[in-house]
């Protein structure tokens, strides 16, 4: 049997395309995973994305109306190379050998040579992607040969190391797009987007409903009323059709921003960005967040957050923060994962998404902010910053039928933290996300967590473990030299000032009582569970002063944006962001 690299070569040379064609594709559609023959959300299967039509039809919660004909891509690829479909699914090789025939027979449909000039190869690349719109399939394409300038190099879920090297002189030959003759995507004036992506306005359902209630978002005027702070990653826990009805379900009290699909990265704008969704489960967040739904499912493994997907978001995020000033961080670019509850009666049903197998160091490469070390092995804060590839801890929970089996080992962004300097030690306890019991190896358990790109302050150095402060104790990690977890990384951290014992810690960042209006109902500053103790210091991440947005009636004119004095720092508590007022601490550059 082939190597996965062999299998590309092979199926280049048989097929008449060149490989870095073949290649390039297949990382747009899977970052060259296998996915051990798990269906992706298009009901694809295999490193190229093969789509099986009557899969489509019996999957769960799947399109209603099933795939669109340019999506059934499996059966012609059987046609093609004589294999069954049963092998197209879970054989790699196979599979790649049908993404190449398929490459090969798109290619001479649209009557252009059997080149070995990858430039000529744009057309077949385009209608790869299986869209049904000429900017959708030109956007895929232009990500593929963007791939083929840059290079790429990766291990894939199976082990296997792959290349992609880098030829920034191939310039694709774009007019072979328009004999796919597709429609044009109807783009909306509303639409906030950079020009590069694929892009529709499908807006969010905006009404009064007869009870005096309204769904599903707020009318605003950010940043004018309020500066936005946060763009917030989220995963849809749903396929994409049905993620686009529950934004158009007048029932449904849940609204967000963008919605982006996996297979293709085409992009749909939902609310303008000037307006607040209701996405993050903290109204504070919220009315200072922009809200990102990914297609995907956080128990799939990593499976399907295609580079298609990654590269579009990171390019709307790339835009978004240009236009508002948003830091490219971890302590502004939060997944919902990472956002505190508002209350500590919220806390332990906060969300988990994206989670562990979101790739954030792959994301913020992409982001063109890459996340590297700052500083040398004395520097009191270190960066998480694991091997996604290699780095595969242990994770229950991803089949419910058979909740304490171990996932399928995949590359993951965390890592685990102990209570003491060794394997075995029990997982550290957070008392928010579970009140009476442990920590627990649950893919969607993130208690005992640290993720790439948060930072947090250095409690002790055993050998080849550290441990850091975190939910108000030590954390311990393993991270040897040889194969880091953690890096060192310069930033602020806060203690608590002189002759306190402990500071409240809070879950949003709210005016002091004095600066409300007699019409605006005072929300009391009330701290989360957990304790913040003297001898212990957190990374800050932005400061900020109390405010607080008041919108509960269908009319806009109501609102109000209340703003105070208090002063508040955002600190990197545990896994998620959490406040501590600057009165009661000590801030300090490492």
């Amino acid at each position: 049997m082939p190597t996965i690299p062999q299998a590309f070569e092979q199926a280049a040379r048989r097929h008449g395309v060149p490989e870095n064609i073949l290649l390039a594709v297949s990382y747009m559609e899977s970052r060259w995973d296998c996915n051990g023959g798990r269906l992706s959300t298009a009901a694809g299967f295999g490193p190229m994305h093969l789509t099986d039509g009557d899969a489509s039809s019996t999957s769960r919660r799947h399109h209603a109306d099933g795939l669109p004909s340019s999506l059934h891509t499996l059966e012609r690829a059987a046609e093609l190379t004589g294999e069954s479909t049963e092998r197209l699914r879970m054989d790699p090789a196979a599979n790649i050998d049908g993404g190449a025939a398929l490459l090969a027979d798109y290619q001479r449909a649209l009557g252009a040579p059997p080149s070995a000039d990858p430039a000529d190869w744009y057309g077949a690349v385009a209608r790869y992607s299986g869209a049904t719109a000429e900017e959708t399939a030109a956007n895929f394409a232009d990500e593929v040969y963007e791939v083929i300038h840059e290079g790429a190099t990766r291990m894939t879920d199976i082990g296997a190391e792959v290349t992609l090297p880098p030829s920034p002189e191939v310039r694709p030959s774009r007019s072979w797009l328009a004999r796919l003759d597709l429609p044009h995507l109807a783009r909306a004036d509303a639409v906030e987007c950079p020009g590069s992506l694929a892009c529709e306005w499908i807006p969010a359902v905006y009404v009064e409903l007869p009870d005096g209630s309204y769904v599903n978002h707020d009318i605003a005027e950010r940043p004018d009323s309020q500066t936005i702070h946060y763009i917030i990653i989220h995963d849809t826990e749903e396929f994409y059709d049905a993620t686009i009805g529950l934004i158009q379900n007048p029932t449904r009290p849940a609204s967000w921003h963008y919605t982006l699909r996996s297979h293709d990265g085409h992009l749909a704008q939902h609310l303008l960005t000037k307006d607040v969704g209701w996405h993050a489960r903290n109204w504070y967040v919220n009315a200072k967040a922009i809200g990102l739904e990914h297609e995907g499912f956080l128990v799939a493994g990593g499976a399907w957050y295609t580079e298609a997907m990654y590269r579009a978001s990171a390019k709307l995020v790339g835009y978004l923060a240009g236009r508002f000033g948003i830091p490219l961080d971890r302590a502004h670019i939060l997944g919902h994962d990472n956002v505190p509850g508002l209350l500590p009666a919220t806390v332990e049903k906060m969300h988990e998404d994206p989670g562990p197998y979101w790739d954030w160091a792959h994301y913020f490469d992409l982001l063109g902010a890459p996340l590297r070390p700052d500083g040398d092995s004395g520097t009191a804060t270190v960066m998480i910053l694991p091997d996604y590839d290699r780095n595969r801890p242990h994770y229950i929970g991803c089949d419910k039928k058979h909740p304490e089996t171990a996932c399928p080992a995949h590359g993951s962004a965390s890592i685990w933290l102990h209570t003491e300097p060794r394997e075995g030690a029990p997982l550290v306890k957070d008392i928010g996300k579970h009140p009476t019991g442990e920590s627990t190896f649950g893919v969607k358990d993130h208690a005992a967590r640290a993720v790439t790109g948060q930072r947090y302050v250095v409690a002790e150095r055993r050998g080849d473990w550290t441990a850091i402060w975190y939910l108000g104790q030590k954390a311990w990690f393993h991270s040897p030299a040889s194969d880091p977890v953690a890096v060192p990384s310069r930033t602020r951290m806060a203690t608590p000032r002189a002759g306190l014992n402990s500071v409240p810690v809070y879950g949003r960042a709210y005016p002091e009582a004095a600066a409300y209006p007699p019409e605006v109902e005072v929300q009391p500053l009330v701290p989360l569970q957990y304790t913040f103790p003297a001898g212990q210091s957190y990374t800050v991440g932005l400061t900020t002063t109390g405010e607080f947005y008041k919108a509960t009636t269908f009319d806009a004119t109501q609102h109000r944006v209340v703003r105070g004095t208090q002063e508040y720092h955002q600190i990197q508590f545990g896994h998620r962001a959490m406040f501590v007022r600057s009165e009661d601490v000590v801030v300090t550059e490492t």
